[in-house]
């Protein structure tokens, strides 16, 4: 049975690749930290920004897909490693995300692309 970390990580994912901003922002607490993995550098923090940021992204392409390609679970923290193809540019992207949750909502989000 899947951890409610994972739940909350595999929720953001499907919702990201339906594009549908307010269920992708559903599982992020107001305060969500967004930070740069190895530096650990806070790149921007709250629902609000991360609106504004998605809804960019979402808008400029709208094909982009995110393939999960492996989940690590452990505790309240889940890893993924994704590609990111079918982008405006039509360059596809390998990134990893690494997800903080409290139980009920994605806390801090990591990225190293």
């Amino acid at each position: 049975m899947e951890n409610k970390a994972a739940e909350l990580a595999q929720k953001q994912l499907d919702a990201y690749n339906a594009q549908n901003l307010e269920a992708f922002l559903s599982v992020y607490s107001e305060n969500v930290e967004i930070r740069d993995f190895p530096s650990n550098d806070l790149v921007y923090k709250g629902i609000d920004k991360m609106r504004e940021r998605y809804g960019k992204l979402f808008k400029e392409n709208p094909q982009q897909h995110a393939h999960l390609l492996g989940r690590i679970e452990q505790d309240n923290f889940v890893i993924d490693h994704e590609k990111v193809t079918r982008r405006s540019n039509g360059k596809e992207v390998f990134a990893i995300a690494m997800y903080e949750t409290d139980g009920s909502r994605i806390t801090k989000v990591w990225f190293k692309k």
